[in-house]
């Protein structure tokens, strides 16, 4: 057996999310496209002396208790042999915080190191029990292929995925205001707004693909939390306005924030927008995969 391997953990952005009334479980039920794309988390993962599953971020603190522990622990339920001890080295490349699916990506990350440590292949089934006991996000990362990428539907909490052919070749220029808005703040929020009586018009969840195959520039799709999370944190709502001042096909936040990104079908007018933000904005150029 390998004693160390590494993997790339991929960020995900949002094309449209639309969020639901409260259930009466106390979750929301949401409806959108997840895409991956080429920015990403790396993992070294090494068999370990001490027990369980120690993480060192080079970059930031982790709690003793985050999706990577999680995870390793839910597998260790379902592996159905001797898993070993491990240790991970996380080099951030996702922006934490930022609505992209760093930490639900990297867990799913580690399932499929985990895998070839152990000579195993979960189902499905215990996959989807690892992401219920991780995270909604994780969901979508178990259902991508072996190198990390994938595109699917989403649905309910996010259990519900079902794969769909990715549209390959966007170019979008990500810009990270330099705002944080908990998930748990942007749910409350979209809450109020709700209570107010302030409902978005989005397409039906049965559209949603129709509308990502046609060219971005006819996307129709929104974001529940845009409105709110823009009306409290107002860079927000610039960088969408950069962008579009940019001539962008399309420019939306990803998730609940604050991560805003402009869609470019071409290279070069993508590279020419992160020239022009860069100076006033923290910005970046990815491609869907």
């Amino acid at each position: 057996m390998n004693r160390e391997l590494s993997a790339r953990a991929y960020a995900k952005v949002n094309f449209g999310l639309r969020v639901l009334q409260k259930r009466d479980d106390g979750f929301h039920g949401i409806e959108s496209i997840f895409q991956t794309v080429d920015l990403f988390d790396e993992l070294t993962v090494t068999v370990s002396d001490v027990n369980g599953c120690t993480v060192r971020c080079d970059s930031m603190e982790l709690p003793e208790k985050n999706t990577l522990t999680m995870a390793y622990s839910a597998f260790c339920e379902v592996a159905g042999t001797e898993v070993p001890p491990v240790s991970v080295l996380l080099k951030k490349g996702i922006p934490s915080g930022g609505g992209l699916g760093g930490g639900s990506s990297d867990a799913a990350a580690l399932v499929r190191v985990l895998e070839k440590f152990c000579g195993i292949r979960l189902s499905y089934e215990q996959l989807d029990y690892v992401a219920s006991k991780t995270g909604s996000d994780v969901f979508f990362f178990m259902h991508c292929d072996e190198q990390g990428h994938g595109c699917a539907l989403v649905s309910g909490r996010g259990e519900n995925v079902r794969d769909i052919k990715p549209v390959e070749n966007l170019f979008l220029v990500m810009v990270f205001p330099e705002v944080s808005s908990s998930t748990k703040e942007a749910y409350a929020l979209v809450d109020e707004a709700f209570t107010r009586g302030d409902v978005l018009i989005s397409p039906e969840f049965d559209e949603l693909e129709l509308i990502y195959r046609r060219p971005p520039e006819k996307w129709t799709f929104i974001n529940t939390f845009t409105p709110v999370i823009s009306a409290k944190y107002e860079q927000i709502g610039r960088a969408i306005e950069a962008l579009r001042n940019l001539g962008c096909d399309y420019a939306e936040m990803s998730g609940s924030g604050s991560t805003v990104f402009g869609v470019f079908t071409s290279r070069q007018e993508a590279e020419s927008a992160v020239q022009e933000l860069t100076g006033s904005w923290n910005c970046k150029l990815a491609r869907t995969v």
